[in-house]
């Protein structure tokens, strides 16, 4: 199954968009949320990107090599978004970013 040959990849995006979806809903109760209206934004993005890309790999996209050049810059734009706040769960999302992009660029 073509799946399995994106199975590392595959995990990674998972892992990432739920580390995003959760950083999203958690900033969205800081006290001030203006400031963390970037780190929301690129979440967003981020965690819907992640979750179509994984979609697409499990279907055998034939654009899987473009796709997965955009995630991962959305990834590292977020995961350096978040890596500039304290908060711990902006710090897990930097991290889980930083690993889907790293596993993003393995595709060719």
């Amino acid at each position: 199954m073509a799946h399995e040959k994106y199975q590392s990849v595959v995990s990674a995006l998972h892992e990432c968009m739920e580390a995003c979806n959760h950083c999203y809903d958690v900033c969205l109760q800081e006290d001030d949320v203006k400031m963390m209206a970037d780190c929301i934004r690129l979440d967003r993005e981020c965690a819907d990107m992640c979750s179509y890309l994984e979609q697409a790999l499990v279907r055998n996209t034939p654009f899987a090599s473009e796709l997965a050049a955009v995630c991962a810059k959305i990834c590292e734009a977020c995961g350096n978004e978040c890596k500039k706040h304290d908060h711990d769960h902006c710090q897990k999302c930097a991290e889980a970013c930083f690993k889907c992009a790293e596993e993003c660029r393995k595709i060719s």
